[in-house]
């Protein structure tokens, strides 16, 4: 069974499954909301959990989960690096399983305004009919029938959203997708796991963790250990095939003085452009604030782009061809620009128990890249059940002999061992 709001796991403050002192811990590294929603999830089956990060949500200093895009997206997503067919093959049943954990967050109006999760028509435009490109055909029949809200075919999207005809969209297809406040819902992730149990400790770990397991586990008296670092993986994992893309979002005022009030998002992705060098990505954060974007630059670790960077020039000037009015647009004098390093790695997401040392009670959780919300719930699940498959002793698999068991499995509602 796929995880359940409400039945697996609860938007309330305390565990739905009390532990007790003898219940097994997990220590969980990385505080993002791969960690954050890995915590949720373990919490309310009755697990105890701290969280060890080196820093948190803030608006002093945004982790890269705040500065995240974070529109919901069927894979691959919109930057277009997710290829690895393993992960890709995960990556769909993840998608969907926070799809609709995300929806019913949405659906009740205080959980949505105290999260910062609405649901949003999301429009996807392409510069070719769908039918001509095999692989979009195959994607959009997947979406079809995947269970989203509000699917819709037809070009008359173009006219409607007001797309500039010259651009070159002539087809187009929408759905309701959960689009994310990420600074809210952050604060909210971390106030939700904190007040259910979790332990929040600031602290920087290094070295990989096969080689100080035993040590980490003992000071902590950690029972597992989930790795949800990001790109700190390359050095916790020992995964030198983690790498940064880097990204970089305007901001601008969206309260309709000065262009008329984007209410939806509006993409062209990567993979229907045939180029990650023109991707438009116009996405409301929040009622006044409206997202530009967007780039792509892998292997790039400096965060010294600037609002007149030649790329983020070409960025904007490419949005304002795209949807007539946003050359009037003002950037938010308090946050104008974002940018962070999405972490990716060589075989995309891994969520996988570790394989270099037998007996090992490593879960890894990392390489989102730019769709760690989109893939947040059905990644925490498949992080519980490894979890438990550690404790239980069954030795360690590769992701590769678990994509299909793993999905007609599903989601085991065991109580944990107290």
């Amino acid at each position: 069974m796929t995880l359940t709001l409400w039945r697996d796991i609860s938007p309330i403050g305390q565990a739905l499954r009390r532990p007790s002192s003898k219940s097994p811990h997990v220590l969980i590294i990385g505080g993002g909301v791969t960690g954050l929603i890995s915590a949720w999830v373990l919490l309310d089956r009755g697990y105890r959990v701290t969280i060890v990060s080196s820093a948190w949500a803030s608006d002093e200093q945004r982790l890269t989960s705040q500065i995240a895009g974070a529109l919901w997206e069927f894979p691959p997503a919109v930057c277009g690096q997710h290829t690895d067919k393993i992960s890709l093959a995960h990556s769909k049943h993840w998608s969907m399983t926070a799809y609709h954990i995300w929806d019913g967050i949405a659906s009740i109006p205080t959980l949505s305004e105290a999260s910062g999760v609405r649901m949003m028509p999301s429009d996807f435009f392409f510069p070719e009919p769908v039918e001509s490109d095999k692989a979009q055909v195959e994607k959009m029949t997947e979406i079809m029938a995947s269970g989203v809200r509000g699917f819709y075919r037809g070009a008359d999207i173009i006219d409607e959203r007001g797309i500039d005809p010259s651009y070159g969209a002539v087809d187009a297809y929408e759905l309701l997708a959960p689009v994310i406040d990420t600074d809210k819902a952050m604060q909210w992730l971390m106030e939700l796991v904190e007040n259910k149990g979790a332990n929040l400790v600031t602290e920087t770990i290094h070295d990989d963790l096969v080689e100080i397991e035993d040590s980490l586990r003992a000071r902590f008296e950690a029972d597992v250990i989930v790795n949800c670092t990001g790109l700190q993986a390359q050095e916790l994992a020992g995964d030198e095939s983690v790498y940064p893309i880097r990204g970089g979002l305007i901001r601008v005022i969206n309260d309709g003085s000065d262009f008329p009030k984007v209410d939806a998002a509006l993409t062209i992705t990567a993979d229907a452009a045939h180029s990650a060098n023109e991707i438009i990505f116009l996405v409301p954060r929040n009622d006044n604030i409206l997202l530009i974007g967007g780039i792509t630059e892998p292997h790039e670790w400096d965060l010294d782009l600037t609002l007149d960077t030649p790329i983020i020039r070409r960025m904007r000037e490419r949005c304002e061809k795209f949807l007539p009015g946003l050359e009037n647009a003002r950037v938010d004098p308090d946050y104008p620009f974002a940018q962070g390093l999405r972490p990716f790695r060589g075989q995309n997401v891994r969520v996988e128990r570790e394989l270099r040392r037998t007996g090992s009670r490593i879960v890894h959780s990392y390489g989102h890249g730019g769709a760690g919300w989109s893939l947040s719930f059905g990644c925490a699940q498949d992080v519980s059940m490894l979890v438990d498959e550690a404790l239980d002793g069954i030795p360690a698999r590769p992701m590769s002999e678990t994509v299909f068991e793993r999905k007609a499995a599903g989601f085991q509602r065991t109580q944990v061992r107290h």
